[in-house]
């Protein structure tokens, strides 16, 4: 739909039009005391001042250019392009390059998580012969991709490093709420603290005292819900029961601490899955085909950053050059 507004192409003959009716505004008049001059053939002689043929060019580009800058003007120019996602091990991705033969392409490091999203707001950069790699953690899309290009991904999935996150335990049954998290296994690691001050990933409140001013974190389990006057018309999901302070977010249960292995586990499931974003799934290495038929899934205002800067170019130019045709 963008390359319906170069139909505007026709407004160019507006600026033509003025300047044309501009040139004829001399029109002969007659003169009482003509009467006694020698008679002579008048003369007319048009002359365009060279402001006039400069200001008209400026206003046709300046047409042109906001024509180009709404139909989000693209030129393809990109060859065979590998496109690196973002935190990818740059040997791993050496060695697939050279194995795809794609050494002498372009290398390029996709901002963000998704190159494929990336990629299909810059397709049309891409010139109809080229080939593209995608390397790294690639997120598996919800439709195949659809391109005019051939897509190699050879994805990795990342290594879940291990973390230590720290959890603050203020509760005469802390023993109980120490056994769960020693049964945790997975890449993440909690350190037990009792420490009410500082920051950290977790607060269990879980005594009938304010929590400290100093204390904060991301979220709380209320033990005991004297101590959080949000609760008290919290809305409940599952038993659980949660509202938003100026702590941070606030769950309460009375059901807590988990008595057993499987509320223990029901309990860090629903902490996951509420708390946590969930981690995309990798998709598997495969070959896309070239699709004739494929659009681009948004614009990507390409050159739109330049067509700015000429229109600004442009605009002032043609500012110039009307004042200078008026003086």
């Amino acid at each position: 739909m963008n390359t319906l507004w170069w139909l505007g192409l026709a407004l160019l003959a507006l600026p033509v039009l003025w300047h044309r009716q501009r040139r004829q505004r001399m029109r002969q008049e007659p003169l009482a005391t003509a009467r006694f001059l020698p008679r002579t053939d008048p003369q007319q002689l048009r002359v365009w001042r060279w402001t006039g043929r400069l200001l008209l060019l400026a206003r046709c580009l300046l047409i042109i250019a906001v024509l180009a800058w709404l139909a989000d003007l693209v030129l393809p120019w990109r060859r065979d392009a590998v496109l690196i996602a973002a935190a990818t091990d740059s040997d791993w991705a050496e060695r697939q390059i050279k194995q795809a033969g794609f050494y002498d392409a372009s290398w390029i490091a996709v901002p963000g998580g998704d190159p494929l999203a990336w990629l299909a707001r810059h397709d049309r950069e891409w010139r109809s012969d080229s080939r593209l790699l995608v390397l790294g953690n690639v997120p598996m899309p919800a439709a195949p991709p659809r391109s005019r290009h051939q897509i190699e991904v050879r994805s990795k999935a990342p290594a879940f490093a291990q973390t230590e996150q720290r959890v603050v335990i203020a509760s005469k049954r802390a023993a109980q709420w120490r056994a769960m998290f020693a049964a945790l296994d997975g890449p993440r690691r909690y350190k037990l603290d009792e420490a009410p001050e500082g920051i950290a990933e977790l607060v269990i409140w879980d005594v009938p005292q304010a929590p400290p001013a100093g204390l904060r974190a991301p979220l709380w389990w209320a033990g005991d819900t004297t101590s959080f006057p949000e609760l008290q018309k919290a809305a409940q999901v599952d038993g659980i029961r949660y509202a938003g302070s100026a702590r941070g977010r606030v769950w309460a249960s009375g059901a807590w601490p988990p008595a057993g292995p499987d509320a223990a586990r029901r309990l860090f499931e629903t902490w996951q899955e509420l708390h946590y974003a969930p981690l995309p799934y990798t998709m598997p290495p495969q070959v896309f085909a070239a699709t004739a038929a494929a659009t681009p899934a948004q614009s990507s205002g390409a050159l739109r950053y330049l067509l700015t800067l000429v229109l600004l170019g442009l605009f002032a130019t043609e500012r110039i050059l009307a004042h200078a045709s008026r003086r």
